[in-house]
């Protein structure tokens, strides 16, 4: 006959798998890319998708649903969509990525003026009308 100890362990260790695939399912209900750049959430993603039962279909919808949402929409829109979670961490890592290079070019625009042969020259506070100046 066990003692009660030995039953809550055995019934503890019977229920462990259970208990930590359910705390990884709450997690992928929750995680989302946020301001970290796509790699890191996918990084935390796959981290927690290990054990916790999901695949396929039901992985891609979690991980479409943590995407920031201008990522989400521009991949759900495209002409061909991903299909599979391989091609859709593969191309939400790549538009991150172009969208983060474009916000830099963007800033970089914005305080120089790029002029032929590829110098940048700052520019003058104030617009041109501003100075008076017209566009040619």
């Amino acid at each position: 006959m066990e003692s009660i100890e030995q039953l809550f362990t055995k019934i503890r260790d019977d229920f462990r798998e259970i208990l930590e695939e359910e705390r990884k399912i709450e997690q992928l209900r929750t995680i989302e890319q946020g301001e970290r750049t796509c790699n890191e959430y996918m990084q935390e993603f796959k981290k927690i998708t290990r054990g916790s039962g999901y695949e396929r279909r039901p992985l891609i919808e979690e991980f479409k649903r943590g995407l920031n949402g201008s990522i989400r929409r521009k991949l759900a829109e495209a002409e061909e969509p991903p299909t599979t979670i391989g091609e859709w961490q593969e191309r939400a890592e790549r538009l991150d990525r172009n969208q983060k290079q474009s916000r830099i070019e963007e800033r970089m625009l914005e305080k120089n003026v790029i002029c032929p042969g590829g110098n940048a020259q700052p520019r003058e506070e104030g617009s041109y009308r501003e100075r008076g100046e017209q566009i040619t």
